[in-house]
C-alpha cells in the first residue's frame, strides 16, 4: 500500500486531471489504485457526470451513482468558493478531525495505491483555523504538487515549495500540467523549477484531448512511487 496527497499551487491547475489520468496508467499496468476527492466545492447535482468525483470514478471503472460519490466525496458544497466560505453558505462546517479521520481510514484500508486529492491550493482554508496544509501535516503522507504553465506559475510554484518545505512535508514530485492559453512554453517552466526543486523531480505534462494515461509522463511519475 502507498498512499500519496495530491495538490497544488491553486485552484483549477490540473490536479483531477493528473489523478484520473496516473489511475487509469495504474489500472491498465495492472495496479490496484483508489482515490478521495473529500472536499468538493462548485458542486452541481444537476450536471454530476462532470464533476470532479465523476471523473475519478469514471477512471477507477465504479459506476457514477450518488453512493458512490458520497463514498469518495462527502463534502460536497454548491457555491464554487473556497470550502469555508462555501460550507458556511449552506450553513454548514468542515469538521476538520472527522476530514483527518476520513482519510487516515482510508489510508489503512488501502489495498494498493491511494490518491487523496486536496482541494484547490495549499493554503485554501477549511475551516477558521485549518487549511490544506495543514491537512496534508496530519497526514504526512507524500505529495504530489500539481502546478500550473501560466505566466506567474514558476514563482508560484516556488513559493509553494518553500511553505512544504518548511512544514518538512516530502515531495514525491512536481508535475506541471500545461495550462489553456498559456504563454510560457511548457519546457521551459519545467526546466525553470527543476533549477530550484532540490532535486525533486519535475515533469511536465501537455494538455491533452483524451487518451491521458497514453502519455509517456504518466509512466515518469508511476515510476517515482
Amino acid at each position: 500500500m502507498a498512499a500519496y496527497f495530491v495538490t497544488s499551487t491553486g485552484t483549477d491547475i490540473g490536479k483531477t486531471f493528473v489523478t484520473a489520468g496516473l489511475i487509469r496508467y495504474l489500472r491498465t499496468a495492472g495496479t490496484n489504485a483508489a482515490a478521495l476527492k473529500p472536499i468538493v466545492s462548485g458542486y452541481d447535482s444537476s450536471v454530476v457526470e462532470t464533476s470532479d468525483p465523476a471523473v475519478l470514478l469514471k477512471a477507477l471503472g465504479r459506476a457514477v451513482t450518488a453512493d458512490e460519490i458520497a463514498s469518495i466525496a462527502p463534502w460536497r458544497f454548491r457555491a464554487p468558493l473556497a470550502p469555508d466560505i462555501a460550507a458556511a453558505r449552506e450553513g454548514r462546517s468542515i469538521d476538520f478531525e472527522q476530514l483527518v479521520a476520513f482519510s487516515r481510514n482510508a489510508i489503512r484500508a488501502a489495498t494498493g495505491m491511494l490518491f487523496i486529492e486536496g482541494v484547490g491550493g495549499i493554503m485554501v482554508p477549511l475551516d477558521g483555523k485549518r487549511t490544506v496544509l495543514d491537512w496534508m501535516a496530519a497526514l504526512n503522507i507524500p505529495l504530489l504538487l500539481v502546478v500550473g504553465g501560466y505566466l506567474g506559475a514558476i514563482s508560484h510554484t516556488l513559493t509553494a515549495l518553500d511553505v512544504l518545505w518548511q512544514r518538512k512535508l516530502k515531495i514525491a514530485a512536481i508535475v506541471v500540467s500545461e495550462s489553456e492559453r498559456g504563454t510560457v512554453e511548457l519546457d521551459d517552466t519545467v526546466a525553470s523549477i527543476a533549477r530550484f526543486s532540490n532535486g525533486i523531480d519535475v515533469i511536465g505534462l501537455p494538455r491533452l484531448p483524451g487518451g491521458i494515461n497514453d502519455h509517456p509522463a504518466f509512466a515518469q511519475i508511476a515510476a517515482l512511487f
